[in-house]
């Protein structure tokens, strides 16, 4: 058997830790030795608890790159803010993830947006798979897009960040006697791209037929802490949202006057930082939700348009607000509402009338019916077969001459 290491470098959210959680335990009863590096250790532990296998700090970018735009329009504008516009500040980190794997000498390596994983795979000769939701999975073989196509994003302005980007990663190639890439898209989907999502939910909006296999997003493998809602009998909302989350504290708050029974995932709350919302009707979980057995009680969730909690919470039937802090969670809000399952609460005129927006919530039957849609598509998918199948490709690929 194969020892395969899973990564995870960039992106917040349980969402990454997930889908390896999953992985690994299905490589793990086929009888492959599996070894996990983190990006973050701490609000992870809970979910990844049971998991009995070595659990390494990822090489990470910790420090503010300045003079880039302050509204990144492309994935090489974050990728450049993350380390990659100086050569030797990206060499700096893949020489990180080249110890790991010259330490560790796996025989094949999986990673969820890891993309100096990827480069350090690549000078080391080790085949990479790399799984995710789109938006850092973008189209292969192709010029990286816009991801504001709302607005109308200088061509030049592509073209120049994404050389600017490939420049980097070849010279770092070139350091350690690898040959270039192409394309910006070769180091994000590295050597075997696997999409966990479904197309409604990609966030470059590719047809269906645009990949070969859509594997579904992963959130059937964590043991979360099973949901204690609050006594009374208004309507049960579920909220996924972070203390400095635009319009959370204010929207926590429309809920309790609207008469609404509020469980709710706080990270910051749960490490022991006072709620910011304090009422009977509002109970704070200590820990991440069994998000399968608290939905199917809920009126809607709150969320801030993170992949695996939408994903979940639109098998479920159960129509989501959604609160974005960033553009990768924007487009995913502005997918689902358009998708007529949600409302996106930050493109919502301000000053926001938060107890105008729950009641929305509570009474537009257009929204129920929305996510009602999606869960006739996908409700049966059989998600458990999902990292088996994951497995069978990356097997197909270890067996690769």
């Amino acid at each position: 058997m194969a020892h395969i290491h899973l990564c995870w470098e960039l992106g917040g959210g349980l969402g990454h830790a997930v889908r390896l959680k999953g992985l690994a335990l299905e490589l793990q009863r086929r009888g492959h030795r599996v070894s996990l590096s983190l990006r973050e250790l701490v609000h992870t532990h809970t979910v990844l608890r049971d998991l009995d296998l070595p659990k390494l700090q990822a090489p990470v970018w910790m420090h503010k790159t300045e003079g880039l735009p302050a509204e990144q329009a492309s994935m090489a504008e974050i990728l450049l803010s993350c380390g990659y516009l100086v050569p030797d500040a990206l060499d700096g980190l893949v020489t990180g993830w080249r110890s790991i794997f010259s330490t560790l000498q796996p025989d094949y390596v999986v990673g969820d947006y890891a993309p100096s994983a990827a480069i350090a795979a690549r000078t080391l000769g080790l085949r990479m798979a790399m799984l995710g939701i789109g938006f850092f999975m973008p189209p292969a073989g192709v010029a990286l897009p816009s991801l504001r196509p709302w607005e109308q994003i200088a061509p030049d302005r592509l073209r120049a960040t994404e050389a600017r980007l490939l420049d980097s990663v070849n010279r770092v190639l070139a350091l350690h006697g690898a040959a270039p890439v192409r394309w910006a898209s070769d180091v994000l989907n590295a050597d075997l791209p696997l999409m966990c999502s479904w197309p409604e939910l990609d966030h470059y909006e590719r047809p269906e037929d645009a990949l070969p296999h859509w594997y579904g997003p992963e959130f059937s493998a964590p043991n979360g802490v099973a949901p204690a809602w609050p006594p009374g009998d208004g309507p049960r909302v579920f909220c996924y949202v972070r203390h400095a989350q635009p319009g959370a504290h204010e929207m926590l708050r429309a809920l309790v006057e609207e008469g609404c029974a509020v469980l709710c995932y706080m990270p910051e709350v749960a490490a022991g930082m006072a709620p910011p919302v304090v009422h009977a009707s509002i109970v704070y979980s200590k820990g991440p939700v069994a998000l399968h057995d608290a939905l199917p009680a809920c009126a809607f969730s709150v969320n801030y348009g993170n992949h695996a909690t939408v994903a979940q919470s639109l098998m479920h039937g159960v129509p989501c607000l959604m609160l974005p802090a960033q553009l990768e969670q924007f487009l995913m809000s502005r997918r689902v509402e358009r998708l007529g399952a949600g409302i996106n609460a930050s493109a919502l005129p301000r000053p926001v009338n938060w107890r105008a927006v729950v009641r929305r919530m509570l009474d537009d039957t257009s929204l129920r019916t929305g996510a009602a849609t999606f869960q006739k598509r996908y409700g049966a998918v059989p998600l458990d077969q999902r990292d088996a199948l994951l497995a069978d490709a990356i097997e197909s690929d270890l067996r690769r001459p």
